[in-house]
Order: structure tokens, then sequence, then C-alpha cells
């Protein structure tokens, strides 16, 4: 035998062999002679330069590095679903199918919380890999994908293939993930969602190979091209072809059916190795399929049911106090770790005394949590049945965890603030708001580095922060404060006195002055000595500003250590002027605009260019919504939006409409 054909023999015999391992779970020989075959191929290879082959199982061991990824159009739109949430919205569903079906099947099948992508076949050969995108475009992460094992690089169908499915992060390899990113002191991934995600967007493919991603493949794009007539023979066929496919599925025949087999699915859900966050409901007829057809936003032969907010018990450990930089003090919940939802939880915000009270929470009780939205860790209430006698009620603490003042709770307020001006919790959190990305906007002056050098006495007021360079010998002498980055830090610093007045009078953490309220009140007064001067009555009239913020802003300025405070940073440069901005018509003009998901353009430049052209932006969708601006991985607000039917607009649309505007 030739050495071309023994490699050609090689590749044959190992994506066999990882097929019968990755996929069907039954490998026919052991690890020591799979390892040697490899050795063999690559020693090959390696002498047969002019073989390269980039299908090669070789390859999957041989991670690259890449500059970006390369936009691919969709032959065929990836759609997203339509979602039910209960058991009536899936009888609506089947009862709209029938009248146009006769005597139709559904095949159900996991939703998994994982990351849509497409793969596509010629001659036998993996070609690409692209991700959904915006359904018409996605990016082409082929080489991160061939990482996956179970993904094969041959199939035996010579004709064009395209399957579609998801790839996911299982719970283990999370896990393990987390663990390493704990050791080396990273930062945790929130899900296995969000970790699939992030290793499939990172442009080193070596960073694929070791955080063990799976995939499964749930829809064959063109199986009618093989005389293939059903969702059943489809998962079938692609199985046959190599691909991974989960065979934990049901053809259901009426909603009755299918609501049996989504309850039994929601129990086994958390013993599961994948997360799932619903169910997917298909007719399994594809010629019906097709003839049903799809509206602008969904397949109508295809729905999602969402499971409920996962709630799960554990105990209360303790409750304890922060300090935000207004003094308010938030309480929080200690709980003994749990998983929620893909993530380890171990702490809760309960926001105020009276939401304690109105639920009766007690140190050491049994508690029911969930994630609101899916996304944010809440306590739901207290088991009263599960309480030990002796638990005594939670009184919630008269003084200040940080300086030990008095805590006082406003009339009409429902939390309680710490009023000490000198307390060092505010001090540290007025800093870090200062230096945050959408207030002065200080790079390399994270929240880290201010604790430090608040513990080393060198930022005690937000004044110190432009006194730092005073401090430049005595920082190169500490630990981890090299001549570069003292010098890239009193930079950047300086370089943040340049910043508009909005974002000074945002970072100022005047009390009920967000951001939007910031750049409302220097678009009108242009000045901070104009915004110093204004009565409460001019404020209020302002519209969005109204009479407790103006309240607010009048109190703010009376106080003589914030007066001083504005006269040192006229004497340290900083701008106290606002460029007068004239705004003109744009299509976004009045339009109430919400952003959702992952954006190309840094989120803060989308949101300049939008109130820069009349948007009024919101944090969350309602029937007021206007209009629904989506990047990648949009979850939760895109799909409420959906379901309200509100305008959508892809990223690469509104790239398009802002530059027909600035042309205009």
């Amino acid at each position: 035998m030739t050495e071309e054909k023994r490699i050609e023999q090689l590749r044959k015999q190992l994506e066999k062999y990882a097929i019968e391992y990755y996929i069907n779970d039954a490998p026919s020989v052991s690890d020591q002679e799979y390892d040697r075959l490899m050795q063999e191929l690559i020693a090959l290879e390696e002498k047969h330069p002019e073989l390269y082959d980039p299908n090669s199982p070789s390859q999957r061991i041989i991670g690259s590095v890449l500059k970006g990824f390369e936009k691919v159009v969709h032959a065929q739109r990836m759609l997203s679903l339509s979602n039910v949430f209960n058991k009536e919205e899936i009888e609506d569903f089947v009862a709209r199918i029938q009248k146009q079906v006769p005597n139709p099947e559904f095949v159900v099948e996991c939703k998994y919380d994982g990351l849509a992508m497409s793969l596509l076949y010629e001659h036998g050969r993996f070609v690409r890999a692209v991700t959904r995108g915006d359904g018409s475009v996605g990016e082409d992460v082929s080489n991160n994908v061939k990482m996956i094992q179970s993904i094969p690089l041959y199939i035996e169908e010579k004709g064009p293939v395209e399957v579609r499915g998801e790839v996911y992060m299982p719970k283990k390899s999370f896990e393990l993930l987390n663990e390493l990113q704990e050791t080396l002191h990273l930062p945790l991934f929130a899900n296995p969602r969000n970790a699939a995600a992030g290793t499939i967007r990172n442009l080193d493919s070596n960073i694929a190979k070791k955080r063990k991603l799976d995939a499964y493949w749930y829809y064959f794009q063109n199986a009618m091209d093989y005389g293939i007539k059903s969702q059943q023979e489809s998962l079938e066929a692609m199985k046959q072809l190599g691909f991974r496919v989960n065979e934990t599925y049901r053809v259901c025949k009426s909603a009755e059916e299918i609501w049996t087999f989504i309850q039994e699915m929601a129990s086994k859900r958390s013993a599961l190795p994948y997360e799932i966050d619903g169910m997917v409901i298909k007719l399994n007829d594809l010629a019906a399929q097709r003839s049903l057809g799809i509206t602008a936003k969904a397949p109508r032969y295809a729905t999602a049911y969402k499971f409920p907010a996962e709630e799960v018990t554990t105990r209360l450990l303790d409750i304890t106090l922060s300090v935000g930089r207004t003094g308010r003090i938030t309480p929080n919940a200690v709980l003994e770790p749990v998983r929620v939802a893909g993530t380890l939880v171990s702490a809760a915000t309960l926001h105020n005394e009276d939401m304690i009270r109105q639920k009766d929470l007690r140190i050491g009780d049994i508690v029911v949590i969930h994630k609101a939205g899916d996304i944010i860790p809440e306590v739901v209430e207290s088991l009263k049945d599960r309480r030990e006698k002796e638990l005594e009620e939670y009184k919630f603490p008269k003084h200040c965890p940080v300086c030990h003042s008095k805590l006082v709770r406003l009339e009409g307020e429902a939390e309680h603030f710490c009023i000490n001006p000198d307390c060092p919790a505010r001090i540290v959190e007025s800093m870090i708001h200062f230096a945050s990305r959408e207030a002065m906007d200080i790079d390399s002056l994270g929240d880290k580095k201010i604790i430090q050098l608040h513990d080393w006495h060198y930022l005690n007021t937000l004044e110190d922060i432009y006194r730092l360079h005073q401090h430049k010998e005595e920082l190169l002498e500490r630990k981890g404060y090299s001549q570069k980055g003292v010098d890239k830090l009193l930079a950047n610093i300086e370089e943040s006195k340049k910043r508009p007045l909005a974002n000074l009078l945002f970072g100022l953490g005047i009390r009920l002055v967000g951001k939007k309220a910031a750049t409302i009140l220097a678009d009108h007064f242009l000045s901070m000595d104009n915004l110093m001067a204004a009565s409460e009555e001019e404020l209020s009239a302002i519209k969005f500003i109204g009479p407790i913020t103006a309240q607010s802003i009048k109190a703010y300025f009376k106080e003589k250590e914030n007066q001083e405070l504005i006269d040192f940073l006229k004497r340290e440069g900083l701008n106290m002027e606002q460029e007068e901005r004239v705004q003109k018509e744009s299509f976004f003009t009045a339009k109430k605009v919400v952003l959702t998901g992952k954006l190309a353009m840094p989120r803060n430049e989308a949101k300049a260019i939008l109130e820069s052209l009349g948007a009024d932006l919101a944090g969350s969708v309602s029937k007021k919504t206007d209009l629904v601006i989506y990047g990648e991985d949009a979850g939760s607000k895109l799909a409420k939006a959906r379901e309200l039917e509100i305008p959508l607009m892809s990223e690469e649309q509104f790239l398009k409409e802002i530059e027909h505007d600035e042309k205009d």
C-alpha cells in the first residue's frame, strides 16, 4: 500500500472511531490504539505536506488563531421560533395546524440552551460552520466548530448537505471551566450558554479545543432533496450520516400527548447532562411544513414551549448589608450554593426591609429561589412548614455595617440610608462610579484598583483621583505598579478631563440623575454654571426631569462640599461645558427604542448615535416600545418584542439607516 493510500485509509478509520466514541458511545478500539493510529497519520502527513487536508482528523488537535470571522449569507434564513407558555397555547397551536393538515403528527424535541449553528457539506466533506447571526447573515466559525469531536468532517453522502442544530457546553465541561477560571483568578462564566457562545466566537481555536463543547443536530435543511418525508425520518438520516442526534424526542398526535411529554421532560430537566430551556414542537410531515410556510419572523409549522422559571430550594445562611455610593443600604441573601437555570447561585438581593418582612425571611430558613427573567437570582418565599422553631424574626440593623453611623429611613422611602458622607463604603463606591465607562471612563482605574488605592490612603475623595500624580514615585515602589502601568494610569486620568459635561454630571452621582437625565441636563443648560444657577422650577419643567429629581439636583448643589468639589474640578481643567447639538429629524426621532443582544459596535456608541438622532432609549420592552434593535445572541427582549409584534431592526440594518441619515 502506498503512503498516500495509507493516509486516506487512516483518515477514514479515525473518523469512524470518533463517531463510535463520541456519538454512539460504543468504541471498537482502545484509546491506546486510537492514539497510535493518530500518531501514524500525523507522521505521514508531515512527510507528505502536499497531501494536506484541513478536514483531516489530525487537524482537530492543531489549533489556530484567526484575525476575525468572515460574514456568510445563509442560503435560506435561519429563523427563530414563536413561543408558547402553557397548555392552552399548545392546544391553540395544534388546533390551527389541524385546520390545515389532516391528522397531523408532531415531533417534540428538547430546546437546547446553546448557540444555533449551520453545517454545510459538499462531496462528502465538511465545508463550513456558520452561526445564526441575524438569521440572514452569520459568521464562519469553522475553525472552532471543527474542534468539537462529535462533528463529522466526512460523511458518506456526496451531494450537498446542510444540517442545523445547537452547539452547547455540557454541564460537566462548564463546571470544570469555571473551576479553572477560579484557579486562574479570572471572571466566572454566568452559565453554559454564555460559555459556549464565548468559546465559539473566540479567535483562538485552541480555546475551543480545551473547553470540550458538544452539539446536537435537529434539522436537515435539504432533506426533501433525498426523498426524506418527515422530521422523524430526517433525524434518523442525520444519525446514519454520523451526526449526533438526540434520541430524546417523541412523535405525538394530540395536544394532550405533547403536554404529557413536556411535563415528563420538565421533571427530568435538572438531571440531564446539558441545559434545556424548553421543548420544540414541529409538524412531522415535511411537505406539509413547506405548504404552511413562514411568517416574516418564524415558521408556521413549529413553535417552542418555554419552561417557567426553574425554582429550587436552598438554605438562607445569612443576610448581609452593602452600602451604595448614595448611602443606600441593600440587604443581600447569603445562600447555600445551588444550581439554578445553569448557574451556581450563592447570593441574591433582598432589596429592602419591607421585602424581608413581607416574605417573612429568617436566617436559617429553607427558601425557594428562581431567576427572574432567567437572569437575576431572586428569593421567592420561605417554606414555613420546614422552619425550625427557634429561628428568630429578622431585625433590620440600625447602624451602617461599614462606618457604624446610624441608618436613616426617609419618609416615603422603602430603603435605609447611611447619611455619613465620610463613610468609606460610600467613598469607594462613588469613586468606582465616577471612573466607570459610562461616566468619566478612566481606563485602568477599575474597582479593584480603586479599593487598593483607597486602602493605601491615596484615594479618599473624588478630588484625590486628580491628585494621584503626586504619589507617582510612591506607586512605583509598590508591587505590581510598573513605570509603564503607572504612566498609562495617570495619562488616562488626564485624558478623562476632556469627557463631555454629561459624563461628568453622571459621574458626580447626584441622586436620581442617571445617564439619560445627565445628558438631558447637559444638552439643556450647556454648562455647569448654568445648571447650578437653575431654579427648582426651571429644572422640574424639563421633560423627563420632574419635581423630585429637580429637588435632588438643587439639594446636591446647595451642599458646600459639593460646590468645593466642582470648583476643584474646574481648576483641574475638567470640561464644564457641553457643545450645543442641533438635532435633526431622522427615522429614529421620537421613537422609543430598545437595544438588545451583542452589538459589533460599542453599546455606548450606539446609544449616543440614537440619542443624537432623537431616539428615546429604554431598557425594557413594552407595548409602548416603537423599535427593537438587536445584535447576536439576543434573548428575552427580542422574544418579547416578537410576541408584542414590535418592529425589529438588525444591527446591520441599523448601520445602513444611520449611514443614510448621515448622508441626508
